[in-house]
């Protein structure tokens, strides 16, 4: 699988278990990504809330002390809503993966997970990232296309079938 690299920003990686944490950081950083890691939830909503645009992507454990994942993640996609934070959990239930869903979370991910899962991820968020991106230069396109000669054209056109649709309706009307 091609590797993933982070297409703007760095990730952040807020969990509380030491070896997690540090499994985590060397894989991304392995991966050619820009990596910044605290163990609590409240340094991380401290860190989102101080610098919005500096993170592409948070790896978020679900229970946390100071603030949980969901927290991190509400405050997160307040700050820059093009953030993807992936939930991870030992404690997964069908509740907090929905929560987390809802609130805009990316993935949902279970304890024990392995590294070809997160590669996974690191994958999607890649491939909608180049979608993203394709769609903006369609937008941008679009709007160049329109405002260099087919809008004028279109409207152009437009005029004329009302005027004549106007003379028509003038003409019925002399008849009735």
């Amino acid at each position: 699988m091609e590797r993933a690299r982070a297409s703007a920003g760095s990730v952040l990686v807020v969990e509380d278990d030491p070896d997690v944490r540090d499994l985590l950081v060397e894989h991304f950083k392995d991966r050619g990504f820009d990596v910044a890691s605290t163990r609590d939830g409240r340094a991380a909503v401290t860190a989102l809330a101080r610098e919005p645009s500096r993170y592409s992507l948070v790896f978020t454990d679900l229970k946390l002390p100071g603030a949980d994942g969901l927290e991190v993640l509400e405050v997160a996609k307040a700050a820059n809503s093009s953030i993807r934070v992936v939930i991870i959990t030992g404690y997964a239930s069908l509740d907090s993966a929905i929560q987390a869903v809802r609130l805009g979370a990316f993935d949902y991910l279970t304890k024990p997970f392995s590294l070809g899962q997160i590669d996974l991820i690191l994958h999607r968020v890649a491939q909608r990232e180049a979608l993203e991106d394709e769609n903006r230069q369609l937008a941008r396109r679009s709007m160049e296309e329109s405002s260099s000669g087919i809008l004028p054209i279109v409207l152009a056109r437009l005029g004329d079938i009302e005027a004549r649709l106007a003379s028509i309706e003038r003409l019925l009307r002399a008849r009735i």
